[in-house]
């Protein structure tokens, strides 16, 4: 990720209080988290052999390598982040399961070369300008073998002027329903309007095949997230 671009992030995710709570967000928040974690899983499966090595962006908290962990006994992983409190909590949360992981604080530079037989990165993309992004995507190909699935889910929706202030108000409305008070709610479709990059379907798409990533297929559509799975 770009250093600048992220470091409200990292901020905010070294606050212990911000930290301890973080496991509680994406289930309510993110809508259909815990079935795109389980399509995510089932995507994976259909293409890796039964003592796959997997490389996981993004991967502090640990929720999606537990998801993992606990589907696949013989899978092991590799997870980076920059944030060094979110990557204990991705241990904590791991629990005994954590002996089958290694967790490296930095960007994508810092993870091992592989090569893996798949990568995932949820939740993360939306933090990284477009350039970044396609960084990234690129990154991850090199350290994947031919044919390895990549999948990847964030925000994503139509950035036209008028479509984007009204997907960003649907995001807005829908913390709300999950429990959100108002003003928390309207502070965090500023905080998203202002410090992610939000890119068209299209645009997301887009970069994954010009990483080098062949078969792109979306997999989940839910509200103002997108998913895609492709393939090395």
């Amino acid at each position: 990720m770009r250093r600048d671009a992220v470091a409200a992030r990292i901020t905010a995710f070294s606050d212990p209080e911000a930290v301890a709570r973080y496991a509680d967000g994406p289930p309510r928040f993110v809508p259909g988290y815990g079935v795109m974690q389980s399509m995510t899983t089932l995507l994976l499966a259909e293409r890796v052999p039964e003592d796959a090595r997997v490389l996981v962006v993004g991967a502090g908290g640990g929720l999606e390598l537990k998801v993992f962990a606990q589907a696949h006994a013989r899978w092991t992983f590799d997870g980076i982040d920059p944030s060094a409190e979110m990557l204990k909590l991705a241990e904590q949360t791991l629990g005994p399961l954590a002996t089958r992981a290694r967790l490296h604080q930095g960007y994508i530079d810092g993870a091992p070369q592989g090569p893996f037989d798949a990568a995932t990165c949820l939740l993360t993309l939306h933090f990284m300008d477009i350039e970044e992004r396609r960084r990234t995507a690129i990154e991850v190909r090199r350290r994947l073998k031919r044919g390895s699935p990549f999948v990847v889910a964030h925000l994503s929706f139509p950035q036209g002027e008028d479509e984007r202030a009204l997907w960003l108000s649907r995001h807005a409305a829908f913390l709300i329903a999950s429990g959100l008070e108002p003003e928390k709610a309207a502070n965090a479709r500023v905080a998203i309007d202002t410090q992610t990059h939000i890119l068209d379907p299209e645009q997301d798409e887009a970069i994954l095949r010009e990483a080098g990533f062949s078969n792109v297929s979306l997999f989940y559509a839910a509200f103002s997230f997108r998913g895609w799975v492709a393939y090395a």
